[in-house]
């Protein structure tokens, strides 16, 4: 009797172990209190940039995998099924959304210039981002066909994401020699520039309301650095290393400093309420030389800075489901080799 006492203690110890054990596994981390039943919907590769559908059923993401040399977009259900690719497999892709009624969506692509991958940018120069000039964007059906241009003008344009209303798209653009925001009607008309500082202005997302939008900017102000970026821009590149988020109406006016971090802060969202800001920094990086990057939550007047993510490696592009109960986000977190970037989902705790 004494024997199986303790054998049944023994199975119940073990079996709580292992409860344990899966609820602090590779996906959770202590101190991320906000963040609570953390599944991993995408496995291997390089996947980043997953938004909800205004249904919140759904994600459509960039994704290099499959032996592609760049990314391609595709989509999924909320759980990680029903994968399939959604751009043409030409070019390069980046940034795409949903438009409010799930029928199209919107990304942009290098495809129009040549179909084959741009080359990599010169890590030479040090660490600099590419801005391709043949990116446009576009439109599609979710399964990817009636692909129209939705832009087509000299330079970069990218970044495009949908007003909660669905009345306006946000993007950033070159079009006149430097890299700032406008927006447009969903059919591409009445485009209006909203930036006009000199640098880089990206990133852009609407408040729920969509009478706020929220960006990453670099507006460096040492006439060395100026030039610096006027030159790269000429080679088609930018140097990420210092964003800070801003914020602004709907119609360009009123602009906020809401970071001054001086760290790359980036990829902002409003929170469901409207009055704080989430977003991807590596100011809590010991080595900011380090890939590091965490969550971080602020308030829209720039108090109350708070860490969301305690991984020791990347977390970023954090996006709330339209009914603020879930947060999707890219992570390095649980991956199969070094650089595997995933999209992971978590219920979204206050």
């Amino acid at each position: 009797m004494n024997m199986r006492i303790l054998l049944v203690s023994f199975v119940l110890l073990i079996g709580t172990c292992l409860n344990i054990a899966a609820q602090s596994g590779p996906l959770a981390v202590p101190g991320e209190k906000h963040l609570k039943n953390i599944k991993q919907l995408t496995f291997g590769g390089e996947n980043a940039e997953a938004y909800f559908s205004f249904d919140g059923k759904q994600l459509i993401f960039q994704s290099k995998r499959d032996g592609r040399d760049c990314d391609q977009i595709y989509s999924m259900n909320i759980d990680g099924s029903n994968v399939r690719m959604v751009s043409n497999g030409e070019g390069r892709t980046t940034c795409s959304y949903f438009f409010k009624g799930g029928r199209k969506v919107l990304y942009a692509s290098t495809f129009g210039g040549k179909r084959e991958c741009p080359p990599p940018p010169d890590f030479s120069l040090g660490y600099v981002w590419a801005i391709y000039p043949d990116y446009e964007i576009y439109t599609s059906t979710p399964d990817g066909k009636n692909i129209k241009n939705l832009t087509n003008s000299p330079g970069y344009d990218a970044e495009a994401t949908v007003s909660p209303d669905g009345k306006k798209i946000i993007f950033t653009s070159e079009r006149d020699g430097d890299l700032e925001l406008y927006s447009m009607d969903i059919n591409g008309k009445n485009v209006k520039r909203l930036t006009f500082e000199p640098g880089y202005d990206g990133g852009a997302f609407f408040s729920p309301d969509s009478k706020q939008i929220v960006y990453r900017g670099s507006h460096p102000t040492d006439p060395a650095l100026v030039q610096r970026d006027k030159d790269l821009l000429k080679r088609h590149l930018i140097v990420p290393t210092v964003f800070e988020v801003w914020t602004m109406n709907a119609d360009g006016s009123n602009k906020r400093q809401v970071t001054k971090l001086n760290s790359a802060s980036f990829a902002p969202f409003f929170t469901p309420d409207g009055k704080r800001i989430i977003f991807c920094t590596n100011y809590f990086a010991t080595d900011p030389k380090k890939r590091n990057f965490d969550l971080a939550l602020i308030n829209v007047d720039g108090t109350g800075l708070e860490r969301v993510t305690f991984n020791e490696s990347f977390d970023g592009f954090p996006m709330f489901s339209p009914d603020g109960k879930k947060l999707v986000f890219a992570s390095n977190r649980n991956d199969a080799k070094q650089g595997d970037t995933n999209v992971f989902i978590a219920d979204w705790v206050e």
